[in-house]
């Protein structure tokens, strides 16, 4: 449920998932990202950002409001 308060961050597919672990894949469909530039915002919180450190070589992260 939403929590007064809570960041929001916005996701977008930088990088390929070609030739990347069955894992990595995972987790960017899980985020709602399959494709390249595709961006999507999502609440911040613990288990997003989670999932997004396991695959920030594959993302670029910023803030809003």
């Amino acid at each position: 449920h939403w929590v007064w308060g809570m960041k929001k961050i916005k996701i977008t597919q930088v990088r390929s998932v070609i030739d990347r672990p069955e894992r990595q894949k995972k987790t960017m469909s899980a985020l709602g990202l399959n494709k390249l530039n595709a961006t999507v915002e999502l609440e911040a919180t613990p288990q997003i950002l989670g999932m997004v450190r396991k695959v920030n070589h594959l993302v670029s992260v910023e803030e809003t409001k």
